[in-house]
Order: structure tokens, then sequence, then C-alpha cells
């Protein structure tokens, strides 16, 4: 039953290309973006969770750390 629908839309097709193409455009753009941080960044970030310093506060003195 299904297939005699798709059948019966016309452009059905076009769909699957457009789909394909924008996965690969993000993909791409991720990989990209990815590729483009900096180490220092990336180390910062890496160290973050295992980070026991004392919560950071902010210039009014409220604390940003749950």
């Amino acid at each position: 039953m299904i297939q005699n629908v798709l059948r019966d839309i016309g452009g059905i097709g076009l769909y699957g290309v457009i789909s394909v193409c924008l996965f690969f455009l993000v993909f791409s753009v991720a990989v990209i973006r990815a590729c483009r941080l900096k180490k220092s960044f990336l180390q910062s970030m890496s160290t973050l969770p295992l980070d026991d310093a004392q919560p950071v506060t902010t210039a009014k003195g409220i604390s940003n750390h749950e």
C-alpha cells in the first residue's frame, strides 16, 4: 500500500537528493568548524570537567557555579 502511495507522488526522488545534499552540507560545515578550533581552546575545554577550582564570580559578586 505504501509503495502505491509513493509511486503516485511525482518527483519523490528529488527529496532524496535534497536530503543527502543537506546532510553533506551540514556534516561538512561541522567538520570544518571542528578543525578550525584553536588548540588552547580545546585544551581548556578538555580540562573543564576535571577542574576543582573555586566558582567563578562575576563583577557583581554573583557566583556562576552551581
